[in-house]
């Protein structure tokens, strides 16, 4: 069982791709509804879990977030070695000043993800 600390629901405009970019980021999905056609789906991945909601919304407009999803693993190099064949990893793993290993990808909705693992 994951340890889930956050959670945050976002839109989407295509829930079949989001779904299949987060598997292939490694997240698991935890469930769709309604199951003929989902419009809401929810994933997880360390201690994060991320609901997306397609069609109508109570949000105007594209999909949008002026910030970042954190996820934290045990080893944020071993998430890369896991993902970089799977998805675009551009900075690849950066070691940051705050004392952070830190691996963003982005996904198809514009959303960053960040696996940071305290060094």
């Amino acid at each position: 069982m994951i340890d889930v600390q956050s959670n945050v629901i976002l839109k989407t405009e295509d829930l079949s791709g989001t779904l299949a970019w987060y598997q292939r980021a490694g997240f698991e999905v935890r469930g769709t509804y309604p199951e003929d056609a989902p419009t809401w789906a929810e994933v997880t991945r360390d201690d994060l879990a991320v609901q997306f909601l397609t069609g109508e919304t109570p949000w105007p407009g594209s999909p949008a977030l002026t910030g970042c999803l954190y996820v934290h693993p045990a080893d944020v190099r071993a998430v890369h070695d896991e993902i970089k064949d799977a998805i675009d990893c551009p900075w690849g793993v950066e070691e940051r000043e705050w004392g952070a290993r830190e691996l963003t990808v982005q996904d198809p909705n514009g959303y960053f993800v960040t696996f940071s693992e305290r060094r």
